[in-house]
């Protein structure tokens, strides 16, 4: 396929939705919950998988090889141990690097459990995201220029406009995977049910604007869909949808034809990687809102306290009830709370969810949290493997005793709520004992 290039003002899908969040904003302003004074999110120092890499380089530990056809990326994935069968591909125009988006020109992305990198062919700039314990997600961008000595430099407002809302990430700075129905061009028609995919989006609703390979017996999904006509052609959004074979991209074990894949690392797009994808963002950003929380419910705390004279033991009632509340969502996201189902035994295209599941950690039966399921649901023991990460373990230490506390609920069946009915008494039993075996203090705080 030959590329084409059209006019900026037809980029309608990213530009509107920075002219929305930038309405909402001061000029110059950072949102306020990062701004608030116990995160001060500009004005604190990362200290993540990438800002850990850049002072590696800069002690002259380690040494990124340029690639004359793909920048750093091969070589940023190595020292992040990033797999590059993680790689999935984006062809809708909803990133900041617009022009060089297109379905003959998708844009990969590629992630491990903390670190999330994005590459855009010939683009100046490699874009990546990194899960900071206490900042949520930090983004940087990487010159792609061989004659610049690499460095990854740190981006706030520029990210930010997209990358904290309250419709898209919970109000915090985090990730977005995002569904739309985009036309031949990759620009945005329509978004179903408001385009934001979490772990509860129907499969129906998920992939718009991205490419999938792989199989999903009995279920469709937008993956691999681009309208004929153009979205300004389009009138009745809704007339136009029963027009199309919503069925036509499902199941797409093969990419050939659609773009020149010889620019990427992999050829695939794979279905196993992107349901991870879907997981994995949306609990970073539960997990980054129940941090934010939490360390503004204990600063409010102790201004009232100073403020009345209160010496009372123990928190006051309201920063309990807001611990409370951020532990409790957090946990609903962790155990799969509402997760839309399978319908079928789901296989990807790659060694993927092998390389994933072989990872561990393993209880003595040699289970794993990590063991995939891809036959009605994600994972075979529904509690997520990102209890194990530096974020999680780096949580206030209140939050993480209200999650083990209501953690010990659950697992011991007190907790027999709607939220978690679909959750047996042997999935209960399964996840204690690997978490005994694996993650003591969880088992330990949660009174196990």
């Amino acid at each position: 396929m030959v590329p084409m290039t059209f006019p900026r003002s037809l980029a309608f899908g990213l530009a509107g939705a920075v002219l929305a969040s930038a309405a909402l904003r001061t000029a110059g302003q950072l949102p306020t919950a990062a701004e608030h004074e116990t995160i001060a999110y500009s004005a604190t120092a990362p200290d993540d998988a990438v800002a850990r890499l850049q002072k590696r380089i800069d002690a002259g530990e380690v040494t990124l090889a340029h690639d004359a056809n793909r920048g750093y990326l091969p070589a940023v994935l190595r020292a992040l141990d990033i797999p590059v069968e993680s790689q999935t591909l984006v062809f809708s125009r909803t990133s900041f690097q617009v022009d060089r988006i297109a379905p003959w020109s998708p844009r990969a992305l590629y992630f491990n459990d903390d670190v999330y990198v994005g590459w855009v062919q010939n683009g100046p700039v490699m874009e990546l995201a990194a899960m900071d314990a206490k900042l949520g997600a930090v983004f940087y961008t990487l010159a792609q220029d061989a004659r610049e000595r690499p460095a990854f430099r740190r981006e706030t407002s520029t990210c930010l406009l997209c990358h904290d809302s309250s419709s898209t990430t919970g109000g915090v700075p985090g990730l977005v995977v995002r569904s739309i129905l985009p036309d031949r061009y990759g620009y945005t028609i329509t978004a179903p049910k408001g385009g934001v995919t979490t772990d509860q989006t129907p499969i129906e609703d998920r992939w718009g604007g991205w490419y999938v390979t792989g199989r999903m017996p009995g279920q469709r999904h937008f993956g691999n869909l681009m309208a004929p006509m153009l979205a300004h052609e389009v009138g009745n959004v809704k007339n136009y949808l029963a027009t199309l074979d919503l069925t036509a991209g499902a199941n797409v074990t093969s990419l050939d034809g659609r773009f020149d894949a010889e620019p990427y690392l992999s050829p695939h797009s794979d279905v196993v990687a992107l349901l991870l994808l879907t997981h994995q963002s949306f609990v970073h950003n539960v997990m980054t809102g129940a941090n934010y929380e939490t360390r503004r419910a204990m600063y409010d705390d102790e201004g009232l306290r100073r403020s009345t004279g209160r010496q009372t033991d123990g928190l006051l009632e309201a920063t309990t009830m807001r611990v409370n509340g951020a532990a409790d969502r957090l946990l609903r996201a962790m155990l799969f709370s509402r997760e839309a189902p399978l319908a079928g035994r789901v296989s990807g295209t790659t060694p993927f969810a092998a390389r994933f599941s072989a990872r561990g950690p393993f209880d003595r039966r040699g289970r794993s949290l990590r063991q995939l399921d891809l036959e009605t649901r994600l994972f075979r023991y529904p509690l997520s493997y990102l209890i194990y990460s530096e974020q999680f373990d780096r949580l206030p230490a209140e939050l993480k005793t209200a999650f083990y506390r209501r953690l010990g609920e659950v697992l011991t069946g007190r907790d027999q709520s709607k939220d978690f009915a679909h959750l047996s008494a042997d999935d209960r039993q399964a996840i204690l004992e690997i978490l005994r075996d694996t993650k003591p203090e969880a088992a330990l705080g949660a009174g196990l």
